[in-house]
Parts: structure tokens; C-alpha cells; sequence
């Protein structure tokens, strides 16, 4: 991936939101009403810690009321490792979304006016039940849970992120696929008139990915429908986005219209881009350097020093089995 500005932003000079919406009208506005108390059940097995905040709770956002301290952090959004999540600021002004600008910071005020709403995504391919689905619908398949995961991008940076969503396996179980079906490719909408940065030939458009099946199925691979108990923002791929978090970051495609189940292996837009940089695993591992840099450290935003990358950006204990045998020298 493209580092075009290696230093644009810096957390310090990023000035904060001076209102956050209350939880439960979050919830109201965008679908997503349903059983937000019964949160990352799942997630919260698979990441034994008997630490507090491993799953956010919900009055970290809604003890916010209107005119309360730009700067102040939410309190409570921490991994199960005891990170604590970038500030909100972070995560929706620093973001890398091509289809709108190449630059971090020029993403977020293209995108400001992106409209998400009617929105469907198709479900097709390998399956005995294709359907398109539309955002209630959706909202519907699955209750919204709070995931705070770590968030490693390629350019070796790394944020903490606390996502809103619903594992990606309760929709593939709606479509039920096939016994041939080994691939999921997912599909970024195109339509240059609403994503201007289309226009340009950086990629070739629409931006798409993929994983293995048993990838998608994973309990930790989420779509996510909001950030910090908010509605997510374009900038960060609004209204439904990917979440692999033991990835490179530009696996999280965004704004997803069609989801195919494959038999085969899908080409992706960074591999089609430059397929010597960038696999189709793109796993993290700080033993695979990038061409052109090295994978072994990463900068955590807000922060001064580096941090060491670990493998599978942390995740080893939930994922590794999905690759053993595998060369992971090989399949980058």
C-alpha cells in the first residue's frame, strides 16, 4: 500500500468531537435495536482474560451528554489485554479509503456527505439461499455486539479500535452455502459520482477481497455497522465494513455491496495492484517483511515509541490453527 504523507497526522494535533450520541439512539437510528446486553458472548470465550472492560460496556457512551469535554476519553474500551482504544478523533481522521482520497486526511471531509441509506448488499454465489439483504434486514440476523480489537495496517501503524457489529458467520449461515463454496470475495460499491477518488485509476475499481471460507466463518470476523457505539462514519466505510483484526488492515473492505461464495480463489485489488507486496493472507506477521519496509515494529497512534508486531497481530492463540502446514514465508 501507497504511504503518501508517512507522518500527516499526529494524534496530539487532532481536536475532539464535542458531542457523542446517546447509545441507545445510536442503536435506534441506525437498525441495529436488539440485545446489545448480550454482547460478544462468543468473543468474551474466546478471549479469556477476568479483566474488566474486555468488552465495552455501554455507559462508556452513554454517560456522554452534549457539551461534555471534547478531549475526554471514553472510558471502559479496552482489549482484553488492557488496551486502551484510540480516541475517536484517531480512528475517523486518519484513514486510508481511496475510493474518496489517497490521503488520510483529506478521506473524512470527501466523504462527509456520503449517503448510506437505502442500502443493500447481495449474498450470491455458492449458496442454496441467495438473497439481498438490506441494512434492517440485516440488523436483524444478529444482535449488535462491542468488539475491541487492534487494528495493524500494512504501512506498519496501529490503532485500537472498539467496533460495533455482528460476526460476518451469522450472515454466511442466512445463505447457507454449498459444499464446494471454499472462498468468500466481498465488493466495495462503485460509483465514482459518490466516491470521487474512483475516478482515478490508483486501484482498479471496485475495490474487492477475499478470504477462505473457514476465515470467514471465524468467530473473531466481524462486520461492523459503527464505531464507539456510534453509526459508523464513512470515512471508516459506513454503513457495513470488514473486520478481520489478526490482518493487514486493508482486508477490512468497505462499504460492501455484494458478497460471492466461490470455489476458487478470489483476485484482490492490492494483489491485482502489486501482487509481489501484497497476498491474498495478508496476515500479520513481523517475520514477512514488506518489500519495501519492515513488518517487525509498528507505530501505535498516539503513541511516541515503536511497539513490537507480534504474529497474527496478536490473535495466535484464536487463529493459528487455520494455517497450520502452511508456509506462511510463501503465502504472505
Amino acid at each position: 500500500m501507497l504511504i503518501k504523507k508517512p507522518d500527516d497526522i499526529k494524534s496530539s494535533e487532532i481536536t475532539g468531537e464535542s458531542l457523542y450520541l446517546n447509545r441507545r439512539k445510536f442503536l435506534q437510528a441506525a437498525g441495529l435495536a436488539g440485545s446489545v446486553a448480550a454482547t460478544g458472548l462468543l468473543y468474551r470465550a474466546l478471549n479469556p482474560s477476568g479483566q474488566t472492560g474486555a468488552v465495552a460496556p455501554a455507559e462508556g457512551v452513554a454517560n456522554q451528554t452534549a457539551g461534555s469535554t471534547a478531549n475526554t476519553p471514553l472510558a471502559g474500551y479496552k482489549t482484553p489485554e488492557g488496551e486502551a482504544a484510540n480516541k475517536f478523533e484517531d480512528i475517523t481522521t486518519y484513514n486510508n479509503f481511496y475510493e474518496f482520497d489517497t490521503s488520510k486526511g483529506g478521506v473524512a471531509p470527501r466523504a462527509k456527505n456520503f449517503v448510506t441509506r437505502p442500502w443493500t448488499v447481495t449474498v450470491d454465489g455458492l449458496v442454496n439461499k441467495p438473497k439481498t439483504f438490506d441494512l434492517d434486514e440485516l440488523a436483524k440476523l444478529a444482535s449488535a455486539e462491542d468488539r475491541v480489537y487492534r487494528h495493524r495496517c500494512v504501512e506498519a501503524w496501529s490503532m485500537v479500535i472498539p467496533w460495533l457489529g455482528f460476526p460476518l458467520a451469522k450472515l454466511l449461515e442466512a445463505v447457507e452455502p454449498q459444499g464446494n463454496a471454499k472462498y468468500v470475495k466481498f465488493i466495495t460499491l462503485y460509483d465514482p459520482k459518490r466516491m470521487p477518488g474512483q475516478r482515478d485509476d490508483v486501484l482498479q475499481w471496485p475495490y474487492q477481497e477475499g478470504l477462505r471460507l473457514d476465515e470467514a466463518m471465524h468467530p473473531l470476523t466481524l462486520l461492523a455497522t459503527g464505531l464507539y457505539g456510534k453509526a459508523l462514519p464513512p470515512q471508516n466505510g459506513a454503513p457495513l465494513r470488514l473486520v478481520v483484526p489478526w490482518k493487514y488492515g486493508f482486508k477490512g473492505i468497505k462499504s460492501i455491496v455484494q458478497i460471492i461464495l466461490m470455489a476458487d480463489q478470489p483476485r484482490t485489488a492490492w494483489n491485482i495492484a502489486a501482487p509481489d507486496e501484497y497476498g491474498f493472507y495478508s496476515n500479520v506477521n513481523p517475520q514477512v517483511d514488506h518489500p519495501r519496509w519492515s513488518q517487525a515494529t509498528e507505530r501505535r497512534i498516539g503513541e511516541w515509541n515503536r511497539r513490537q508486531t507480534t504474529l497474527f497481530n496478536g490473535y495466535g492463540e484464536q487463529v493459528a490453527q487455520m494455517y497450520a502446514g502452511l508456509d506462511l514465508q510463501k503465502n504472505f
